[in-house]
């Protein structure tokens, strides 16, 4: 056998599944942090790796199916939002996105004051940061303690003159929804660039760019990933009267915003992910705040501190935690008992510090560290919810007795 086929016989060898082995399948319960690609998804975008992989830049047949391609999810994730199709910059996901418009938007003003809210997501907060080396100045906006902006802060925060303005729509970790076309209106006297993070926002509460925009709103990020379609795949949805350097140079792709080779088919995967999240939205909202309710009032039931009870959230998140009770330690016995849930942001698991969410709530650091969310999905049922307390129940009861034998 010569060397090559011995190397295919080892690659076919370690291909081959195991035989014996079991798949075991936890309930998923972290819809925030990702969802499955829905099916209708997936069979939108398996022509274009295979047999429609052409270049969307080509003059030739291939390439023009391509551009054509592009152009209609364009117009899908416009219609989504409520936006114009010229109004849509697509990236490769949230983080880009909310990169681009910070650092993109700083690089046309000269040095000057960045306002970001307290509790933003990594993506905006550290890119906020990282214009400090190019001598610009940020501000946090503090919330209160049920996460919502504090507009007395936001007021003085005004009053320094912001260039550049961030607050998100939805926070990934509590849930909690901010009023951003009134922040937005009553920041349009500084004339700063406001810009909104609204990942969680798509496909759980209506969104309309162009109501946000007319308030004040001029730029908004959205991701596909979070909405059953490709990770990979967002969008800034932009005024176009906003001036922005792009992040690299190349082609030119995108209104010169992106340069690079469009990825076509998780493209195509965000626009019909878009238009499927976004139909029948108040129906789903319904089923899930539902779902939520009954989720609540079992954690409660337990001793659990639910986070932000008495702000308006979205219909699916739910963020808790119990007094002695470690977050991830709990998330781990969750996980090996079946269910799939978050000890925080998935975003910054790696960071063993408590959330800075909850930290800038004014919650303890001996009970953030103890937080746990719950994310519901469109496939999430109430007997999984059910089912959910009814393990924890157990699992809390196994980790006191446990603590209890160590004292």
């Amino acid at each position: 056998m010569t060397s090559g086929l011995r190397a295919v016989a080892r690659l076919s060898r370690w291909s081959l599944p195991l035989q014996s082995e079991t798949m075991f399948s936890p309930v998923y319960l972290d819809f925030n942090a990702t969802t499955p690609v829905h099916p209708a998804v997936l069979d939108a975008m398996l022509p274009w790796f295979s047999q429609r992989f052409g270049n969307a830049s080509s003059r030739h047949e291939y390439g023009r199916a391509a551009r054509k391609a592009i152009d209609e999810a364009r117009q899908r994730v416009a219609t989504a939002v409520g936006a114009h199709p010229t109004e849509v910059v697509f990236t490769s996901g949230g983080t880009e996105s909310n990169n681009l418009f910070v650092k993109g938007t700083a690089a046309s003003f000269k040095p000057g004051l960045i306002a970001v809210s307290s509790i933003e997501h990594p993506s905006v907060r550290e890119a906020a940061l990282a214009l400090v080396r190019q001598g610009w100045q940020v501000r946090q906006i503090a919330v209160g303690e049920s996460g919502c902006i504090d507009r007395e802060d936001f007021a003085k925060a005004l009053q320094d003159k912001p260039l550049l303005l961030s607050v998100m729509l939805a926070n990934n970790e509590t849930g909690v929804i901010q009023p951003v076309a009134d922040l937005a209106a009553q920041a349009t006297s500084t004339h700063a660039w406001f810009h909104t993070d609204a990942v969680q926002a798509l496909g759980k509460i209506p969104l309309d760019f162009r109501s946000l925009n007319a308030s004040g709103v001029r730029a908004m990020t959205v991701s596909a990933h979070k909405v059953g379609g490709p990770k990979g795949a967002g969008a800034l949805i932009l005024d176009k009267r906003v001036e922005l350097r792009a992040l690299a140079s190349g082609g030119g792709h995108e209104r010169g915003l992106r340069s690079g080779t469009e990825n076509v088919p998780a493209i195509v995967g965000f626009g019909i992910a878009s238009e499927i999240a976004t139909a029948n939205i108040e129906l789903k909202a319904k089923r899930l705040l539902a779902m939520q309710a009954e989720m609540e009032i079992g954690l409660a039931a337990q001793g659990a501190i639910v986070f932000s009870q008495v702000a308006q959230r979205l219909p699916n998140t739910s963020y808790f935690s119990f007094a002695d009770i470690d977050g991830e330690t709990l998330v781990g016995k969750l996980d090996r008992e079946g269910f799939a849930v978050a000890s925080g942001a998935a975003c910054s698991s790696a960071n063993a510090e408590p959330s800075h969410v909850l930290l800038a709530m004014k919650v303890a650091p001996e009970i953030a560290r103890g937080a746990v969310r719950i994310s519901l999905g469109p496939d999430t049922t109430i007997e999984q919810v059910r089912e959910f307390l009814r393990v924890l129940a157990n699992t809390l009861f196994q980790l006191k007795r446990m603590t209890a034998i160590a004292v």
